[in-house]
């Protein structure tokens, strides 16, 4: 880090740019970002709350558990489906809670690590990215980006059981 503070500063020197009131700008860029994709983070993480409040995580788990369970996906990472694509803080505490639970070398272990890694936090992605530069019509966004996490929950289940032992 360092190393790269002073290269930037450097360059700045070499170049005769104002680095400080080009850093005051840029501040400045971030904190309209920020203004602005603020209440859409807001809602987000209310909905979050209120969704693992609520009992829904629990229920939509229960729903599909014969699904999962016919195609041998382990329950314990059954609420990864739900909560991934909307945090991913929350998916990552569930995340620790089955290492802990089960084990980093187990089925559940290996399959909710690339579950993680192949995944995205949907929603909120959306509503960052989205956000910041104020489109209000997602269109086919959220459908695709919700097939490619369905392709990742399935593609981390064979991929572990076909190449993990």
């Amino acid at each position: 880090m360092p190393l790269i503070i002073l290269t930037v500063t450097a360059i700045g020197i070499f170049s005769k740019t104002n680095i400080f009131e080009a850093f005051i700008e840029g501040a400045s860029d971030g904190l309209k970002t920020t203004r602005d994709i603020l209440p859409a983070l807001i809602c987000l993480m209310t909905c979050i709350g209120m969704f693992k409040a609520s009992g829904a995580l629990e229920m939509f788990t229960y729903i599909i558990k014969p699904i999962t369970d016919f195609f041998g996906f382990p329950s314990e990472c059954t609420p990864l489906i739900f909560l991934r694509p909307m945090s991913g803080s929350g998916a990552l505490s569930l995340f620790d809670g089955i290492l802990a639970e089960n084990g980093a070398d187990s089925l559940a272990g290996k399959i909710a690590a690339v579950m993680m890694g192949s995944t995205e936090t949907t929603f909120y992605t959306i509503a960052v990215y989205f956000g910041a530069v104020k489109i209000k019509n997602t269109r086919y966004a959220i459908p695709a980006a919700l097939a490619g996490d369905i392709t990742g929950w399935i593609a981390s289940s064979v991929a572990v059981r076909l190449l993990l032992p």
